[in-house]
């Protein structure tokens, strides 16, 4: 089964969504192909970055702290370290073009895990060119400095999927699941979907 996740490496419900669907995959009898498809929360982001909280301040009217208080607790009961206080707000292209050039190489899990880590619990700027040197070597990845236009075709294609938040979960191209839903929900979603497109 096909499974794209349309997500933002700089949105944390993505980063707990896509730990929930993974630990379904586990539970599931069948064989799941998961394709990593880029989306930009945040595309007029400057790749220089700045502190995120100044930026969701911005964005939410002064409530980002506590707003952020509330996810981070979220993504601790799924072993996930979400420090906020000092996360970089930035440009997320670069990281959607490492990892497309991470899925032609088989490493597209690892690539996507790596640049969530690094943003919310490193602290580092994903927009900026060293620091995701420094993590596709770390990871594996060659970085060919291709990719661009498919990333932007990517990007295109779910405007016109009338995809407007992430994460969502479109399954052999015809159902989807929209959010950070609880793993027994996806996991019910990968059965019923192999039921409907059983041969």
């Amino acid at each position: 089964m096909k499974v794209e996740i349309f997500s933002d490496v700089v949105c944390p419900w993505c980063y707990i969504g896509y730990k929930r669907f993974a630990r379904a995959v586990a539970r599931f009898a069948g064989e799941v192909e998961v394709i990593h498809r880029p989306f930009e929360l945040n595309p007029d982001a400057p790749a220089t970055g700045e502190p995120l909280l100044e930026a969701l301040d911005r964005k939410f009217g002064g409530n980002a702290a506590q707003m952020t208080r509330q996810v981070a607790a979220v993504g601790a009961q799924e072993g996930l370290e979400l420090h906020f206080d000092h996360a970089i707000s930035a440009n997320s292209f670069e990281a959607h073009r490492l990892i497309e050039l991470a899925s032609r190489q088989g490493l597209a899990e690892e690539m996507a895990n790596r640049l969530f880590e690094a943003h919310f619990t490193d602290g580092l700027n994903i927009g900026d060119a060293d620091v995701l040197a420094k993590l596709a070597a770390e990871v594996g990845v060659t970085d060919t400095g291709e990719a661009a236009p498919e990333v932007r075709e990517q990007l295109d294609r779910a405007r016109g999927l009338g995809i407007t938040g992430v994460p969502f979960f479109l399954f052999e191209e015809q159902f989807g699941v929209s959010g950070a839903q609880p793993e027994d929900t996806f996991l019910a979603a990968l059965e019923e979907v192999a039921q409907r497109t059983a041969r």
